[in-house]
């Protein structure tokens, strides 16, 4: 990956981090990676295991960020996901897939939009 672009990714994963904060989310892990994908970040919400993708782009010249992730990205999550699940030994537990898109308007204003259940398994 670009310097640049690993650098404007570690921007909007901290930007989400404080919001998920501020939703009252545990920070399990960030960046969480295997052969099969990364994700960026785990939180607790209350007893769901929340697994989240993080769209960052500074403004909407190539659409929305949430469109970048499309059924193939989707895979590799859940599979990375799997991985997750395994190694830290956990079962019969809740699990959900989160999209964060984090954009500025033509104004200059900052969005962040939380898509809960954005996809499952």
């Amino acid at each position: 990956m670009k310097t640049h672009n690993l650098k404007k990714g570690n921007a909007g994963e901290a930007l989400a981090v404080t919001y998920l904060e501020n939703a009252n989310h545990h920070i399990c892990d960030r960046n969480y990676k295997k052969a099969s994908g990364e994700i960026d970040i785990v939180t607790q919400d209350g007893d769901t295991l929340v697994f989240i993708e993080v769209k960052y782009r500074k403004n909407l010249e190539y659409g929305y960020p949430r469109e970048a992730v499309n059924r193939a990205k989707q895979k590799r999550i859940t599979k990375t996901a799997l991985w997750y699940l395994k190694e830290k030994k956990l079962e019969d537990v809740n699990v959900r897939f989160d999209v964060i898109e984090i954009y500025f308007t033509s104004a200059g204003t900052q969005v962040i939009n939380h898509f809960e259940g954005a996809f499952s398994f």
